[in-house]
């Protein structure tokens, strides 16, 4: 099986970007299922339900959030009719909607997607993301006989420590662990020693000529000065698709190769032929 991920959407540039490139991207990649982080795609906090459908209609089977999954109060209840977008599995146990779900590609194949936020530098604690998804691996074994065919683990955290111990701790029981929330993609792609794909950090859909997806002036206004004037506004340039492009084994459901994805905008990246 051939697994997208693409990172975090990140205002109207980057919606502008999934809406007109991901299908031709992910026809040309022959990609069988998609994952998008939607976190930060209506006005880079949270995602509106007119969004989250949007990126649903442009080629995501599965949109994912993070800890702005409720920003957009509308959330609430699109969530929960909606069992393709996942908030994360640790969020406050009352929280609407789910973490976790069994999808299918258009040839039957089971892929398990869950989302985990981590808890190291973030604003308000969490529950714990290793127990709260060693629940959901230890009930959903992959291989050809299994539950699923594949798993597909994203990561929203800002430590890229806390990143790679979910990768290590998910080793063997995921097919790919992606980290998001950064909004910057790292270089580390590989395949662990247990056959898990893994990608710190994903980067984002978004405006690179920016402060992680915003308009230069505000942020940089803040760390020179120590004051706030304006709001953080997404910047509206010329956007990239980032993210990773996964290829399982369909007897086991590990990583046969793992691919780094940058697609327009300012961090272009070639891909190796026959990708």
């Amino acid at each position: 099986m051939r697994i997208l991920f693409l990172g975090d959407v990140m205002g109207r540039a980057g919606r502008q970007a999934v809406a007109e490139r991901l299908g031709p991207l992910r026809a040309r990649l022959r990609a069988d299922f998609c994952i998008v982080n939607g976190e930060n795609a209506s006005g880079g906090m949270g995602l509106t339900g007119a969004h989250a459908s949007s990126l649903l209609e442009s080629g995501a089977d599965v949109v994912t959030l993070g800890d702005h999954a409720f920003d957009q109060k509308d959330m609430l209840g699109f969530i929960e009719k909606e069992p393709r977008v996942l908030r994360p599995i640790n969020f406050a146990k009352d929280a609407p909607g789910r973490g976790a779900g069994v999808f299918s590609d258009a040839r039957g194949r089971k892929i398990l997607v869950a989302q985990v936020l981590g808890q190291v530098f973030m604003k308000r604690p969490f529950d714990d993301p290793f127990s709260a998804l060693d629940l959901v691996l230890r009930a959903h074994p992959m291989g050809r006989m299994a539950r699923v065919q594949a798993v597909m683990l994203d990561i929203h955290a800002e430590a890229t420590s806390e990143k790679m111990a979910m990768g290590h701790f998910a080793d063997g029981r995921a097919s790919l662990v992606a980290g998001t929330h950064t909004h910057v993609p790292t270089a580390d792609a590989q395949i662990l020693s247990g056959g898990t794909g893994y990608l710190t950090d994903a980067g984002m859909c978004g405006d690179y000529d920016s402060v992680i997806g915003m308009e230069k002036a505000e942020p940089m206004r803040r760390f020179v000065t120590g004051m706030a004037r304006d709001r953080f506004t997404p910047a509206s340039g010329a956007a990239t698709l980032s993210g990773v492009l996964v290829e399982t084994d369909d007897a086991t459901g590990l990583a046969r190769e793992i691919t780094p994805i940058r697609e327009g905008g300012r961090l272009r990246e070639s891909l190796p032929a026959g990708v």
